[in-house]
């Protein structure tokens, strides 16, 4: 079964409460989107490590539930 947008942007707050998340569902069928995420707990790591973090935060669900997910990432500016 997808995931829905509102199911995402959940994950992804509750692992970094801090964020600004924006999600994006690309084909209308739940299975596709594009995620913005700024978080200071991006602060001082690569962009493969933010990724990283953000999949964590899905907690296995990539490639089952949720099939494709384009990420950006960004640290906001102090």
């Amino acid at each position: 079964m997808p995931m829905s947008s509102s199911e995402i942007e959940r994950f992804i707050k509750e692992a970094m409460p801090d964020a600004e998340v924006v999600i994006n569902d690309l084909r209308g069928d739940g299975d596709h989107y594009a995620a913005y995420v700024k978080s200071a707990e991006f602060k001082g790591k690569s962009r493969v490590q933010q990724h990283q973090m953000v999949y964590q935060a899905l907690q296995g669900r990539m490639g089952g539930e949720l099939h494709a997910l384009a990420l950006q990432t960004a640290v906001p500016e102090e």
